[in-house]
């Protein structure tokens, strides 16, 4: 019944966080860490000030790219809560390749910007940044995933009356 419930939240709730992706990128990283995420990168990074407007500015650049990218994710979870009981086959397969080549586009696009900021800060400070990068994504897929049912976990729990 949980995850019913969870289930019509993700649908009523999905229009808005498309609508209101930032908001919701920017209030799920501060519920995670108490703080917004460019003040995260502030505490985290160490950037001499020589190089500091710079790596600022790419980061806005970054940041908006990044976030038109969480859009796309946002679709797909959109499209996984809209037919998540009449899921078949192909819409199954349909949506999970859509979800992969979403990761692998977040792949390459960290590689893009791996190789900008290391031209503006260094190699370790941007493997520094992309290992940030990396954790605060890992722990929105994490948030996500937890309110997301698992194929199947519906009927299951109807079956056996949980």
């Amino acid at each position: 019944m949980k995850r019913v419930i969870i289930l019509s939240a993700v649908l009523m709730l999905s229009t808005c966080m498309f609508a209101q992706s930032n908001k919701e990128d920017v209030d799920l990283i501060q519920s995670i860490f108490g703080k917004e995420k460019k003040e995260l990168v502030q505490v985290y990074m160490t950037i001499p000030e020589a190089k500091s407007v710079k790596f600022w500015s790419l980061y806005d650049v970054y940041e908006t790219a990044r976030k038109k990218l969480g859009q796309e994710r946002i679709k797909i979870i959109e499209a996984y809560a809209t037919n998540y009981e009449t899921l078949d086959n192909k819409k199954a397969t349909d949506l999970t390749t859509k979800k992969l080549a979403w990761a692998d586009k977040y792949t390459k696009f960290q590689q893009l910007y791996l190789t900008k900021f290391t031209a503006v800060i260094g190699g370790l400070q941007a493997a520094k940044f992309i290992q940030l990068e990396d954790y605060i994504e890992n722990c929105i897929r994490l948030s996500i995933q937890e309110d997301i049912p698992f194929i199947g976990e519906l009927e299951k729990t109807k079956t056996t009356g949980q």
